[in-house]
């Protein structure tokens, strides 16, 4: 009796010590990422066509929240970090956390490290939305017409594959994700013969929307877009442990008191809020929702309690620096945002693809 006794304790005080490593580690992995993205942003409100010393971005910020007086700051610079550089950053934290969770979210959900923001079809649709209110020049909402109908666009294309993947007695989320890769196939089709019919000016606005910008960004949009962000990752969130259980396969997580059919309904509804808010406002970004999940599983393990939140510190660290990449390099123009996303998360995707393959096969 006493064997067994002690080789329960010593088996849960292994787990309790494990766990405590993991959150150790987690803990230690977030705080050094939000570092890391305060350095960033603080250097980002001063890189671009025109360079802001460091202090003068303080008492710019400063100033006008009330804290410190910036009148020895030359107005220009007061304008150019407090009008432009603030709002895009805070713009491009939004955008690359709502990716990065989503990402998370929906690997966790379908099972499938592959699994990427687009392949629900919610990016493909919005850009179809966007897209067509570029190309038949409709403006019935003023500056707002293009996020609005990528919006439009993004719930269509989620409401469409609702309605096909339910027709599965099952619901397996293999179905749901064969028709989102069918569903943004044909929106890539739809947005291509937009792409073919513009014209010369709208070829250029269709080009530089679809790699993805913040160029923009504005007060007004960050305001509208932080709510919806803010609670489809608080919502995204209160689902790591339903996402940690569905890992073990939909039957067991249903056993363990999961409601596989509505946590998994609710969490593609959060992904398209997510991914929503990001292309209205940003444009198509891809591989974010890709490449930073993976990384910080390496990093800190599958657990979805410390993945979700440094996913979403690190997506928007990615995404700041990318930004302030795009408007340094060859200023006053700007180099398309997700170039630089494609090119870390191509090799990043092939690399993936060939370690998935089982041993002994080539790529």
């Amino acid at each position: 009796m006493s064997t067994s006794i002690d080789l329960a304790d010593r088996t849960a005080s292994g787990g309790s010590t494990a766990a405590g490593r993991r959150r150790a580690r987690g803990a230690a992995t977030l705080t050094v990422s939000s570092i890391l993205l305060l350095v960033a942003v603080i250097g980002s409100f001063g890189i671009g066509a025109l360079d802001v010393p460091p202090l003068d971005v303080v008492r710019s910020i400063g100033g006008k929240l009330g804290l410190v007086d910036y009148s020895s700051v030359s107005p220009r610079d007061v304008s150019v970090v407090w009008d432009l550089r603030l709002p895009r950053v805070l713009l491009a934290c939004l955008v690359g956390a709502s990716l990065a969770v989503a990402g998370a979210a929906l690997q966790g959900l379908f099972g499938n490290p592959l699994a990427d923001p687009g392949v629900i079809g919610v990016s493909n649709g919005a850009a179809v939305g966007a897209v067509g209110a570029i190309v038949t020049g409709t403006t019935v909402l003023g500056t707002w017409t293009i996020p609005v109908a990528a919006f439009l666009g993004g719930l269509i294309a989620t409401s469409i594959i609702y309605l096909l993947a339910r027709k599965d007695p099952g619901g397996t989320t293999v179905t749901m994700l064969l028709v989102g890769i069918a569903i943004g196939a044909g929106c890539s089709a739809i947005t291509g013969f937009f792409t073919y019919i513009a014209d010369t000016d709208e070829l250029q606005q269709l080009t530089f929307w679809q790699l993805g910008s913040l160029g923009s960004a504005k007060w007004e949009q960050v305001a509208i877009v932080v709510v919806p962000v803010l609670a489809g990752i608080a919502g995204v969130l209160a689902l790591a442990r339903p996402l940690d259980l569905l890992a073990l396969g939909e039957r067991q997580a249903n056993h363990l008191g999961v409601d596989v059919v509505a946590t998994r309904r609710l969490l593609i509804v959060l992904a398209a809020l997510l991914i929503g808010c990001a292309v209205a406002f940003a444009g198509t970004i891809g591989f974010v929702g890709l490449v930073i999940p993976h990384i910080v599983r390496l990093l800190i393990g599958p657990g979805h309690a410390w993945l979700l939140p440094v996913s979403a510190v690190l997506g928007a660290l990615l995404i700041v620096v990318a930004d302030t990449l795009s408007r340094s390099i060859d200023p006053p123009l700007e180099v398309p945002l997700g170039l630089f996303t494609a090119a870390i998360g191509a090799p990043f995707f092939l690399w993936l693809i060939q370690r998935q393959r089982p041993k002994g096969m080539a790529l």
